[in-house]
């Protein structure tokens, strides 16, 4: 069974131990279309990228696991994304058979099916303000908390947007290159 694992930040140059077959930043770069931006507020002041609806979809990116079990997949990528979580396979969507909007599972099926691809599984972590999970910040809030980080966080969350692979040019990515400057390192894909 080939698991495909879909990336479009963190996992994609530090994957720590999800058992991926690429080699950090050497993911493939031909994964579905998906509404991804940077509206999720996470630990350090960072400023995560998120499947967000209503954004403009970009290409992800994607990896084969070295594992050949659905179930073990999700519990591998949990673990890796949610490990603080009661069950960390909560924060994985997957294909097929995962619950989740059509708009998202729909495309991640019929790309996987084009590639022969058995399996996927993917991070689904929702947008997150400082008003709460689920509620998405917006550019000018997003803006605001980046700059108000002090020097520790405020590069932690700069490493972020600057490792983040080229691809993954999204309406609040340019607008953090505009104002801050954060442009993409050599590292970043």
């Amino acid at each position: 069974m080939l698991i495909a694992c879909l990336g479009w930040g963190s996992l994609v140059w530090d994957p720590r131990d999800l058992p991926v077959q690429c080699q950090p930043n050497r993911w493939f770069r031909d994964g579905p279309f998906l509404p991804i931006e940077f509206t999720r507020f996470s630990s350090n002041g960072r400023v995560t990228l998120v499947i967000t609806a209503g954004s403009d979809p970009v290409r992800s990116l994607w990896s084969p696991l070295r594992l050949t079990n659905l179930d073990d997949a999700r519990s591998a990528l949990g673990w890796r994304e949610c490990r603080k979580k009661a069950d960390p396979k909560e924060c994985v969507g997957y294909w097929p058979g995962g619950p989740g909007e059509a708009d998202i599972t729909r495309p991640i099926g019929e790309w996987a099916k084009g590639l022969a691809i058995d399996a996927v599984v993917w991070t689904c972590l929702p947008p997150k303000s400082d008003r709460g999970e689920r509620d998405k910040p917006g550019e000018d809030e997003v803006i605001s908390r980046l700059k108000k980080l002090g020097y520790v966080n405020g590069k932690a969350a700069e490493c972020y947007i600057r490792m983040t692979p080229r691809q993954i040019d999204t309406a609040y990515r340019r607008r953090i290159e505009r104002e801050l400057g954060w442009t993409p390192s050599a590292e970043a894909q």
